[in-house]
């Protein structure tokens, strides 16, 4: 087990080693920030010393190098605009972006979940194909449509819910829902799916033979099984809501890492940006780790001692 999780924490080392790589010269391509900071009719010897100042006149394999020695310190570096630690300014966003993730998340299995089992259990009845072709359906709308379908009608049809902003529930509804329709979607199919797997088995079989309550073969014996698969995927789903909520984030003016990320893109703040994706490239891969680690609990015949 220990030789497992050492094996996971180096190849997550590397995962967000690569990703900081990427990242960094991707940015760096995008243009000059000084351009954008200095005003147009700025002299040649302003701009050379505020790139000098910035530090941007070095080669980019040495400014990466001087970027990755300050990160491993916990130094991320300082806005380039507001001169603020990127630090600060992140953590003080990600709480939203947290929020907004994990309500969606909630939503997604308090609602997929029975609605997968249920499908499964009643096959080919009419609550299947409902319950399927919904899920279809809600697999397909973009989060950005769903969320302005939602503005439209929930806040200026009916007046039931403000438009943006974040601090009451009401603020939470709209985005929660455009993010986790689809993961609705998703989820209730992988589970209808699983438990048809699982069903089959000898010893879902045997436990009707024996007389089990339906509640207790499908709910205890089958439904922990099934849940495997499911916990893969809610491990990387994770990872594509912290990614979609830049989206949403941006269409409720929702105050979270996603909208700054937006914010930074355009106004070119190389720091913020790179630490931000840092920053959920280590929540995405810690999910992961943990949702690997989920398996012994739901299956004890899963070794990590054996090599695959």
């Amino acid at each position: 087990m220990l030789r497992y999780i050492f094996t996971r924490l180096f190849h997550t080392v590397l995962v967000i080693l690569g990703i900081s790589v990427i990242s960094f010269i991707f940015l760096h391509l995008s243009g000059d920030p000084v351009s954008l900071i200095l005003p147009q009719d700025a002299t040649s010897d302003q701009i050379e010393n505020l790139r000098r100042e910035m530090r941007l006149d070095d080669p980019i394999y040495l400014q990466y190098f001087n970027f990755l020695t300050s990160a491993l310190q916990g130094d991320l570096g300082r806005s380039i605009y507001t001169r603020e630690p990127v630090t600060a300014l992140i953590l003080e966003r990600m709480p939203a972006t947290l929020e907004l993730a994990f309500a969606a998340l909630a939503l997604a299995l308090i609602v997929a979940i029975p609605t997968g089992v249920l499908a499964a259990v009643k096959r080919g009845s009419w609550i299947d194909t409902i319950s399927m072709t919904v899920a279809l359906i809600g697999l397909s709308m973009p989060h950005f449509w769903l969320g302005i379908m939602f503005i439209m009608f929930f806040s200026v049809q009916l007046g039931w819910l403000p438009t943006s902003g974040r601090g009451t529930w009401e603020q939470l509804v709209m985005p929660s829902l455009a993010l986790g329709i689809s993961l609705v979607a998703l989820f209730a199919r992988l589970t209808r799916s699983a438990m048809l797997e699982v069903l089959g088995q000898d010893y879902v079989r045997t436990a009707r033979a024996k007389g089990l309550p339906e509640v207790l073969v499908v709910g205890k014996h089958a439904l922990r099984n099934a849940l495997i698969p499911l916990v893969t995927v809610i491990g990387m789903e994770f990872g594509f809501l912290l990614g979609g909520a830049v989206i949403i984030e941006t269409v409720f003016a929702w105050p979270g890492v996603g909208r700054l990320i937006v914010q930074s893109i355009l106004d070119r703040d190389y720091p913020v940006v790179q630490a931000a994706v840092m920053m959920l490239a280590v929540i995405f891969v810690a999910v992961n780790l943990a949702v690997d680690l989920l398996y012994a609990w739901l299956d004890p015949n899963i070794s990590f001692n054996r090599s695959k």
